[in-house]
């Protein structure tokens, strides 16, 4: 799929920026992933409660949250070569010592680590394709879709390793440290726009941009934050628990349960793939007010669903509707996110707020009332998003771009 490219840099530059933003992106849907696959088997092997597997994944997104805001600032100081490779070096440290640790503080360390390697990975990759094609709903539905081939791998990875061995999850944490470090390496090498690392020859080649937070005064950038926290709160659920509510609610068997984690981000895949083509035709604003309503729907039809099939007609709805919520928010602010350097990482950061406290609560309630009365508080923030997003249409109603 082509993506349309305004940029200075030479298109060979271009290219190489591109295959290493999707590639990067690709392994962090793996990443994001891989987490709540293993989760049930890493349970089992340390002896983890609810509570600390929801801590795990909490601070995983702390972790991401962190590393969205500092990301964006620590380029100014380092350059951009240096920040990301030594944001892009904690992954491959964390899944290696993952293996090797039991100790409930350490885990948390680690998850921490994976998190701040993500995050740093998403406003690297989100700021570098938004710079080639601002605004172009398109280019950054692709680069998502990366993502979400990622994540359909994932579980499979875990799957290949633990469906004859319980212990086989370890394996798997190897790969992933693997393809951490071929990320690693990418990084080390490509060609990088901006970056003032080694001397200041290419500083004619950065981006205008201001130097004010008048941003957050801007009622679109406040929806898109709206917007994506409370999504962030659902999504990252369903990432790291939605395995283990599965399972441990008697749903499905393990081998299942994470084919249909699978299946959710093969839906997610083709879904953003089709968002790319319609946001050529579609104002970004009515493509997410279609999408959120369809999110809800299927949504409630997955929490209810105690069935194999009702529970794989709720995810191919919610991976096709939730699928372009994501990269079309940050397509619908994309000139602003261009314009102001923190304005992506202040997104990002408000993003990763949603992922901790619905994680940390989940876990909490699960260890009261049960898996299932934990997962059910997602809908909340479904209910959150369909209604931000309402608003979104609401003020962008009158306007020709969005």
């Amino acid at each position: 799929m082509k993506v349309q490219i305004n940029t200075n840099n030479s298109s060979k530059n271009t290219k190489k920026i591109l295959a290493a933003s999707y590639y990067t992106f690709f392994v962090n849907g793996v990443i994001a992933l891989i987490l709540g696959a293993i989760l049930p088997y890493m349970r089992d092997a340390y002896h983890l409660n609810y509570r600390t597997a929801g801590l795990l994944i909490s601070f995983h997104s702390i972790g991401n949250l962190i590393s969205s805001y500092v990301a964006g600032v620590l380029p100014m100081y380092v350059g951009r070569r240096k920040s990301i490779l030594l944001f892009s070096s904690f992954g491959v440290i964390a899944f290696l010592l993952m293996i090797a640790t039991s100790n409930p503080i350490t885990l948390i360390i680690l998850f921490t680590l994976t998190g701040l390697n993500r995050g740093a990975v998403s406003n690297f990759n989100n700021r570098a394709v938004n710079e080639i094609a601002t605004g172009k709903g398109k280019a950054l539905n692709v680069l998502h879709s990366m993502f979400a081939i990622g994540a359909f791998i994932s579980p499979f990875i875990a799957l290949l390793f633990t469906r004859n061995n319980p212990d086989g999850w370890v394996y798997s944490v190897a790969v992933v440290s693997v393809l951490c470090l071929i990320s690693f390496i990418v990084y080390a090498f490509i060609p990088i726009p901006g970056d003032n690392s080694k001397n200041t020859k290419q500083k004619s080649e950065k981006v205008e941009t201001k130097t004010d937070w008048q941003f957050l005064k801007n009622k679109y950038f406040l929806a898109a934050c709206g917007i994506l926290f409370s999504y962030m709160c659902a999504e990252q659920a369903v990432n790291g628990l939605l395995v283990t509510y599965f399972i441990d609610s008697g749903i499905m068997s393990g081998s299942l349960a994470q084919t249909m984690a699978s299946l959710l981000w093969l839906v997610i895949l083709f879904g953003r793939l089709f968002y790319a083509y319609l946001s050529n035709h579609i104002v970004n604003s009515k493509l997410l007010l279609s999408g959120a309503f369809g999110y809800l729907i299927f949504f409630i039809v997955l929490l209810l669903g105690r069935t194999t099939i009702s529970v794989v007609i709720g995810i191919i709805g919610v991976g096709f509707f939730m699928s372009g919520i994501y990269p079309t928010t940050i397509a619908s602010i994309g000139k602003i996110v261009k314009e102001n350097p923190m304005a992506l990482s202040v997104i990002l950061t408000t993003t990763g707020l949603g992922g901790i406290i619905m994680t940390a609560i989940i876990g909490a309630v699960a260890d009261s009332i049960g898996i299932i009365g934990g997962m059910s508080l997602v809908i909340i923030s479904v209910i959150a998003t369909f209604a931000i997003i309402i608003y979104n249409r609401y003020i962008y109603r009158n306007t020709d771009e969005t």
